[in-house]
């Protein structure tokens, strides 16, 4: 397995420190600027937030392909860091959906208020860029190993027949481990205390409801880790691309839970094109690589993931769903 990376991180260590420098600008600016005051988040804002994220996204993959183009001088492998970068964002985007509508139960579950659902949101993020970046450093090191390779593509396989199969989103945070743990452990208030994470009360500190939510996501989004970041790796052998494609789809997620919030339930067939695409990413990491000498065409693997999940999506609003309640009238 050929171990040559473009961007070692010897070399561009400096890029990381400034890319994060700049995710750290732009989180501060988001929570200190436009959202310093807790407020429901419509459709229009969500829908400019999504465009500006996606836009500085796609604006970041320009530039890396001209440094690209510059420092190798060559055409095509900048051709490949660029569609790299697209898939790799693409991918990460796609199954961000899954935690979309873990959002949609869990803010139920507790009740929190919409002009407080950012709020939980935007630390979520931060949480989960945290996991992210420890995920990604841990798999360029095991990637490097063809076995580890393997474990993963069968790991992926058997997921995305899993997600094809199982029941409908059926999440019941009531009987989760977690919750009651921390109910059982911690001070808990039954009611939210604006927008804050924890009160004092009679001298003594409670977590909010609000903060328990949190918990619960930046747990679930772990889970979530372990299927999207070698899934990305299968696309990609730099670890740089990972990072950076895969921190820009975190940082739309809020925006993007606020669009499609209320109307995520429409793609019920979104399961079976995330599925599918878990599938062909694992027998790219078992199988199909190998096939093409060591690396599957990239063009090839964004279209046939593009299909995937956009066709599952046309084809839930073409079919409707089943209603779970119908009864015949006798």
């Amino acid at each position: 397995m050929d171990q040559t990376l473009l961007f070692p991180f010897a070399d561009y260590w400096w890029f990381y420190l400034a890319f994060l420098g700049f995710v750290v600008g732009m989180l501060a600016l988001d929570l200190g600027v436009f959202h310093k005051k807790s407020h429901t988040v419509g459709f229009k804002e969500a829908t400019l937030w999504s465009i500006a994220w996606i836009s500085l996204a796609m604006i970041f993959n320009g530039i890396l392909y001209g440094y690209t183009l510059y420092k190798f001088g060559d055409q095509a492998i900048a051709n490949q860091v660029g569609l790299e970068f697209l898939t790799g964002y693409v991918i990460e985007k796609s199954l961000s959906v899954d935690n979309i509508f873990v959002f949609v139960v869990v803010f139920g579950f507790f009740a929190i208020p919409a002009q407080f659902q950012h709020r939980v949101l935007f630390f979520g993020i931060i949480g989960a860029l945290i996991f992210r970046a420890i995920f990604i450093a841990l798999g360029s090191v095991l990637m490097q190993y063809q076995a580890v390779v393997l474990i993963f593509g069968v790991f992926l396989i058997i997921t995305g027949f899993k997600m094809m199969f199982q029941s409908e989103h059926s999440i019941d945070p009531s009987h989760n481990w977690l919750i009651k743990f921390m109910r059982k452990h911690i001070r808990v208030t039954d009611k939210m205390h604006g927008d804050h994470f924890f009160v004092k009360q009679n001298g003594v500190h409670f977590a909010t409801p609000l903060f328990v939510a949190l918990v619960f996501m930046e747990f679930t989004d772990v889970i979530f880790a372990v299927d999207s970041v070698p899934a990305i790796f299968a696309v990609t052998k730099e670890p740089l691309i990972v990072f950076t494609s895969n921190i820009f789809a975190i940082l739309g997620l809020r925006s993007l839970y606020f669009l499609l919030a209320g109307v995520v339930d429409k793609f019920h067939l979104l399961k079976y094109g995330l599925a599918l695409t878990l599938i062909f990413v694992g027998l790219k990491m078992t199988w199909l690589n190998k096939m093409f000498n060591g690396h599957f065409p990239i063009g090839v693997s964004l279209g046939l993931i593009a299909f995937f999940i956009g066709g599952s999506m046309v084809l839930s609003l073409l079919i409707p769903a089943k209603k779970k309640n119908d009864t015949n009238p006798s």
